[in-house]
């Protein structure tokens, strides 16, 4: 059944093919009901645990001959809980408004269930969808906003899933957005059609599809860019004989370093990480030096991932309390990590070594994470995020790369959503080589600039698509492909210093 409005704004019933999940959500008021739940054991606690934390002003009556000790330590600490050690006879529900039955014993769940019928109450058997009269779904809660879920009794596990999916998906200020209209609402005049037309207008903006314009523009314009520029060179090149020699008398080494930084950002792009390990062993194979192959990923990465963070941000993929703990530390790492690969600059010859040795653990990392693509992530969520963005910016200014391979990874193998971690991780990622740069241009003064060039246009026209196509492919094979490579270049590497004939 369904409702529709007449044309006088009257509702009407209409009726449709019933079919899929047939339930009426409702929200209780339990802090004005009494609610008993029979039995004590871990499904007890369970129940009492999920009824308390929506409702911590609940009145509950628990029955049951044992107690485990979750549940007697609740009641000590909840004013409206109280206990009765007996068995369950049917004159325990004659107060009562809601009814839980939590026991192992099928026919004393019969028994609780023909009970509270017998007195129009409701009642929930735990694990018996056949015969609860409601369900107890999972919560997602922002303050006052609050979001059950429900599978129909099929699938307690995927409603869980969903509501951990959610409550990394709204964002906390939600809270602050709903405290607002309603004291909006409050401040209103007028007649009921009044209100909603000017609540109505206030919130449309959540629901209109300018970001999809907005989108649309972002490529338009991107796209007019590169056809400028395309045409600007062939133009150039067939019409000034100058511009043809100027072309040709550039360091081929620029796009060398120009389709490296492009192929490298798409890679970043497809995988959340990688660019700095892949151009920084792309660079020390080319016979740059350590401290300027980290100045180059960085200068890089500056305009590479301030348009992907900002391509992140305008598509919501960004956590903004995940960011703030990941900034500052990240940023004092990563500078103190570039003074002193700065100072060991003389000294190139010997620190070229243990950075190819850094650039092939980072690959057996992402190699390892390759092949766990997919898997169940089971690992604990991380609590020290300013002690991973300051490790992760250090390293990564030492060895050239390594903040996506290191922050990115551990967040996500630590549960968090993986698109809101790329997003956040790639718009840190922007401050984070800015202040890197800033420190290797002071210490350095100087560089392969037809390299760093070549690695900064390159990554940059690159940005845009590698934003767009994140998490939209699979990422196991390019994991695995660039995991071999960046290992194969630094054992290489490693051997010739070692001196052993390598091709």
């Amino acid at each position: 059944m369904a409702l529709s409005p007449r044309n006088n704004g009257t509702p009407t019933i209409q009726t449709e093919k019933t079919e899929g999940n047939q339930l009426f959500p409702v929200f209780l008021k339990l802090n004005n009901l009494h609610t008993v739940l029979i039995g004590a054991g871990n499904v007890g606690l369970e129940k009492l645990t999920a009824l308390l934390g929506n409702s911590p002003k609940a009145k509950v009556t628990i029955i049951a001959k044992e107690f485990v000790p979750g549940v007697r330590a609740l009641a000590g600490e909840y004013e409206g809980i109280s206990i009765s050690q007996k068995a369950f006879v049917d004159t325990d529900l004659d107060d009562a408004d809601i009814v839980i039955a939590a026991t192992n014993d099928n026919q004393l769940n019969e028994y609780i269930r023909s009970s509270a019928h017998e007195r129009k109450l409701l009642v929930n058997i735990a694990d018996k969808p056949d015969l609860c009269d409601f369900y107890l779904g999972s919560i997602v809660q922002k303050g006052d906003l609050k979001v059950a879920i429900s599978t129909n009794g099929k699938s307690p596990t995927v409603a869980k899933r969903l509501r951990e999916v959610l409550d990394e998906a709204i964002p906390g200020e939600l809270d602050i957005t709903l405290q607002q209209m309603n004291e909006l609402r409050n401040s209103l005049s007028g007649d009921f059609a009044y209100k909603v037309k000017v609540l109505n207008d206030v919130t449309s903006v959540l629901v209109e599809k300018k970001t999809q314009g907005n989108k649309n523009l972002i490529w338009l314009l991107w796209g007019a860019l590169v056809f400028a520029i395309v045409v600007t060179i062939f133009t150039l090149w067939n019409k000034d004989p100058d511009f043809r020699t100027y072309v040709e008398g550039i360091n081929p080494i620029f796009y060398y370093f120009l389709g490296a930084g492009f192929v490298f950002a798409m890679i970043d792009g497809a995988i959340g990480m990688s660019y700095g390990v892949t151009s920084t062993t792309f660079s020390l194979s080319m016979g740059i030096t350590p401290a300027t192959a980290s100045m180059g990923v960085h200068l890089s990465e500056i305009l590479s991932n301030g348009i992907a963070g900002w391509m992140h941000y305008r598509m919501g993929n960004i956590n903004w309390k995940l960011f703030k703990m990941l900034l500052i530390p990240g940023i004092i790492g990563a500078m103190l990590g570039a003074t002193i690969l700065s100072s060991l600059e003389h000294y190139s010859a010997y620190t070229k070594p243990f950075v190819s040795l850094y650039t092939l653990i980072l690959g057996i990392i992402i190699f390892r994470k390759g092949l766990k693509t997919g898997q169940k992530r089971t690992t604990a969520k991380i609590k020290r995020i300013g002690l991973l963005g300051f490790g992760g910016g250090f390293i990564d200014a030492v060895g050239g790369g390594g903040w996506g391979s290191i922050v990115l990874s551990t967040l996500i193998a630590g549960g968090r959503h993986p698109r809101f971690s790329l997003g956040t991780v790639k718009l840190s990622r922007f401050f984070i080589a800015l202040m890197s740069s800033l420190t290797f241009i002071w210490f350095l003064g100087s560089a392969r600039w037809e390299a760093v060039s070549g690695l900064v246009i390159g990554s940059a026209l690159a940005s845009p698509i590698a934003a767009k196509i994140s998490n939209k492919i699979s990422a196991k094979a390019i994991m695995m492909a660039v995991a071999i490579i960046v290992i194969l270049i630094s054992i290489r590497a490693i051997l010739k210093f070692l001196g052993v004939h390598v091709l």
